[in-house]
């Protein structure tokens, strides 16, 4: 298991199942959809304010590790990602969506810090046989969601693309 997704699981004390996902020869995704309990035990073990919490626990939280397994240089952009649910588009909020939104409310820079480290990166390049993972943060709705990314590849990102789909993603419930 990923250090982060192990992390995640140890601080909330609970064990989960294997995560879903999809593999081909140039990169693995794994997706760990994790309950409304296992997030806020891991955000109140580290003293978030009730406020922070309330707002996280009505969100759908999705762990995502991905492994470059090819020899090229894979670039990672959450912006080339699209969800939907039931046939329609399910945005994604930016980190700095969640970031500024801490800091209108006023929370500690402690609890900031903690949050944005478990948040995935929104563009990242992965060099052969590099993984990382974190959380991507959805709208909470019931039934299975649908993801289509896209992955440049090589130095220059001129490389072939690489496109993955996934539609049996879901939000876990407690």
């Amino acid at each position: 298991m990923h250090p982060l997704l192990t992390i995640l699981v140890a601080a909330a004390g609970v064990a989960t199942s294997q995560p879903i996902g999809i593999s081909t020869e140039q990169i693995e995704i794994q997706f760990a959809p994790r309950t409304p309990d296992q997030l806020m035990s891991f955000y109140e073990a580290r003293g978030f304010p009730a406020e922070m919490i309330d707002i996280l626990s009505q969100q759908c939280f999705i762990t995502v590790r991905i492994h470059n397994k090819s020899k090229d240089k894979i670039w990672h952009d959450l912006a080339s990602w699209q969800f939907s649910h039931n046939g329609k588009p399910l945005m994604r909020e930016h980190r700095n969506y969640w970031l500024d939104k801490w800091h209108a409310m006023n929370m500690p820079q402690a609890s900031i810090s903690t949050f944005r480290w478990t948040l995935i990166p929104e563009t990242l390049d992965y060099l052969p046989d590099e993984e990382e993972g974190g959380n991507i943060i959805l709208p909470r709705v019931t039934g299975p969601i649908s993801v289509k990314a896209s992955f440049a590849t090589g130095d220059d990102k001129q490389g072939p693309v690489l496109n993955i789909e996934y539609h049996k993603l879901h939000c876990a419930e407690d």
